[in-house]
């Protein structure tokens, strides 16, 4: 039965480039939202610029431009990358709109009489130059904890300590460099320690489905035990002057831009509908039947699975369906951010002639549908690419297609259904479908790179070329090719939400209508015809990647002084509520100052990963080692030769899970290549008795990246 399910990606923020970082998020959705449509569902997909708040009014005023100027070159840069790397929305707008405010009205009229918005007077920064309060990260000065100077106002940067505003020494304001004053204004609230809030919160965090399981544990921790009320009031105000809409009936006051960012969804959404002839309220009306998800980064959960379905179930609107969170990017082991200035922009991307499906494939290869970061080791990238996409999966077509346009006049012959690599295809197809609608990529691509070496291992077994040269097989290269193409167009099916843009092309070399999920269970009619072939995709150089390298040379620079900032899947610069108490730990780690150091930049070059010892065996001829196969989610397992033997007898260890060094240099020995290392403590002298293996505990998985 046809479903009908709308989509939204977390709202970037008009405030700066979109980065390959981004990039994980929008093309995992994207390609979610292509495998529905293929599947035949009506889903919708809609995003917008986020484009409220202070920095956007600050950046402004130094280019000279008025926001509204900023936010339309922004929406136009923004368009410009996601349709370079074939994100298709069916809508993308801006939060600065008619909709979102007329949304964001109703749902705050509908709080206010719920009894849900309360006002009070509180005291903050005021900069006496510009005029303005200032948001707790448009205030510096010396550390409280470490004297460390030139700090944010809610954390340091150099011991990790968290803090308020007024605990910072000597306070100056990021903007004019004048020393702030406090001063009282009224804040408008909305009532989350509710009783009714508390109540819908712990119900709805906790249903089947509404979260990824580690996301619902970390609600649980936000939201406290029974009975303990661990959420505060959300502050949704800010006080004039300030890019954003304009509370009713208290003037010079604004919505905080985190409350109308969500809301940038409905309003988004509400502009289609009007384009498409779509009834808004029955997407959004408590009781829908309609599907609504949101893809989102894991830094900004709190606002989204606490703020957002609280906003919406106490306005009489339905509430997500499930909210789908991913991890960061890293970039061979380093964190992707735009606070630390260690990006790759997706226009430098584009602009050194990559294709953008290249990454697009990449990515999907890694993504999985936990929290776990994803890591872009540029090595393995132009590897994986140039051996999945070009060696099993096009090669296929380029050794057929030319004997049929050549020696056939470009007709097929009839398939054979009962070809084995054919069959297998067909019967992959709905398990493949099971693990793109959850969000398993990798595990997906993994079975379709599988079935193209079934395929290649055909065209290897009949040998096109060799049946051209001899005389009287005309028949048997004719049904060898036409088989091969039917292969190459299974394939393709499977991979289209992946590759929108080579599976377009190969729509047109085969002469065929878009091809739909259902059709890897058809075949080519014999007698159908083909165009002549065309390139569909080149290998990735080795010297555009050293150029992209060089592009962001600036931007990849180890920063060493922000090195403890968390890395943000989105451009915003906002503070999170509570996250200042959950960073306490982190000042007392931090603050040690015996022995040597080292930043978390080179800590995350090390590729920590759990391993599972598939098979463990003797050495013949070595009086240390111990053979070991290793499984950390790959294709193969990894062979490692680990000096164990003294305190372990391999019997023991199969089975058994480990912690493995995945990104050490692969190392020649005398028994064979030793591919990573396993990690064991032992005792100060180092004797072998007193060896032990690190193991991982119960619920990690082979190929879990350990941070």
């Amino acid at each position: 039965m046809a479903r009908k399910i709308l989509v939204t990606s977390a709202l970037p923020y008009a405030n700066g480039s979109i980065h390959l970082g981004h990039l994980v998020e929008y093309i995992q959705t994207d390609i979610w939202v292509r495998f529905q449509k293929m599947r035949g569902h009506e889903c919708w997909y809609v995003c917008a610029d986020d484009t409220h708040g202070t920095p956007i009014m600050l950046r402004a005023e130094k280019e000279g431009i008025t926001p509204e100027q900023l936010i339309e070159r922004v929406h136009g840069e923004h368009s410009r990358d996601f349709c370079g790397f074939l994100i298709h929305f069916d809508n993308y707008y801006s939060t600065h709109s008619p909709e979102t405010r007329e949304c964001a009205n109703l749902i705050y009229g509908r709080l206010k009489d719920a009894g849900l918005i309360e006002v009070r007077t509180i005291e903050q920064y005021y900069d006496p130059v510009k005029e303005m309060f200032l948001p707790d990260r448009f205030i510096k000065g010396e550390c409280p904890k470490c004297g460390a100077k030139d700090q944010y106002g809610d954390n340091c940067e150099a011991c990790g300590a968290a803090y308020t505003p007024n605990e910072l020494k000597h306070p100056y304001s990021a903007v004019s460099g004048a020393q702030p004053v406090l001063k009282n204004s009224d804040h408008y609230f909305f009532k989350l320690s509710a009783p009714q809030c508390q109540a819908f919160l712990r119900r709805w965090t906790r249903e089947e489905g509404r979260l990824q399981p580690e996301a619902a544990n970390k609600m649980q921790e936000w939201l406290g035990a029974e009975g303990e009320n661990k959420l505060t009031d959300w502050d949704i105000s800010r006080d004039a002057p300030y890019f954003g809409f304009e509370i009713p009936g208290a003037p010079g006051k604004y919505f905080y831009v985190w409350l109308d960012a969500p809301i940038g969804y409905m309003g988004s959404f509400k502009n289609l509908c009007a384009r498409e002839g779509l009834d808004f309220d029955e997407w959004f009306k408590p009781d829908s039947q309609t599907e609504l998800y949101h893809f989102i980064g894991k830094d900004i959960l709190y606002f989204h699975a606490l703020f957002w379905p609280a906003e919406l179930a106490h306005a009489g609107f339905r509430t997500p369906s499930r909210i789908f969170a991913h991890g960061f990017l890293t970039v061979d082991g380093a964190k992707m951010s735009k606070s630390r200035g260690t990006f790759i922009t997706a226009e430098s991307y584009l602009a050194q002639g990559l294709n953008p499906e290249w990454l697009r494939y990449y990515f999907a290869g890694k993504l999985t549908n936990t929290l776990e970061d994803l890591d872009l080791n540029l090595d393995d990238f132009v590897a994986r690419v140039n051996s999945d996409l070009i060696g099993k999966y096009v090669n296929i077509a380029s050794r057929a297609a030319g004997f049929i346009s050549k020696r056939f006049n470009g007709q097929l012959a009839p398939a054979d259904a009962n070809l084995p690599a054919i069959r297998a295809i067909q019967e992959a197809a709905p398990r493949i479908a099971e693990l793109f609608e959850a969000r398993e990529f990798g595990k997906a691509m993994r079975e379709v790179m599988a079935l193209a070496d079934g395929a290649n291992q055909y065209v290897d077994s009949v040998k096109p070329w060799e049946l051209a040269k001899q005389e009287g097989k005309e028949a048997e290269l004719h049904a060898a090719c036409s088989n091969s193409l039917n292969l190459f167009r299974l394939l393709t099916v499977l991979l289209k939400p992946v590759l929108p843009a080579v599976a377009e092309k190969v729509e047109a070399f085969l002469n065929i209508a878009p091809l739909v999920w259902d059709d890897a269970g058809t075949l080519l009619a014999g007698g159908h015809t083909i165009q002549p072939y065309q390139h569909l995709m080149t290998r990735i150089d080795p010297k555009q990647v050293a150029a992209l390298v060089e592009a962001n040379k600036a931007s990849l620079a180890p920063a060493t002084a922000a090195a403890t900032l968390p890395a943000k899947s989105h451009g915003h610069s906002r503070e999170r509520p509570g996250e200042k108490q959950q960073n306490e730990a982190k000042a007392a780690q931090a603050a040690a100052e015996s022995g040597p150091h080292i930043s978390i930049d080179d800590f995350m070059k090390v590729d920590l990963r759990v391993a599972k010892i598939v098979e463990a065996s003797h050495v013949e001829g070595a009086d240390k080692l111990v053979r070991l196969m290793l499984d950390i989610g790959e294709e193969k397992p990894r062979q490692v030769f680990a000096g164990i033997k003294a305190a372990y007898d391999p019997a023991q260890l199969q089975g058994r899970l480990t912690v493995m060094v995945a990104n050490l240099a692969p190392r020649k020995m005398k028994f064979g290549m030793s591919e990573g290392m396993v990690l064991a403590a032992s005792d100060p002298e180092g004797r072998t008795g007193g060896l032990y293996i690190l193991s991982p505990d119960s619920g990690a998985t082979p190929g879990m990246r350990i941070k």
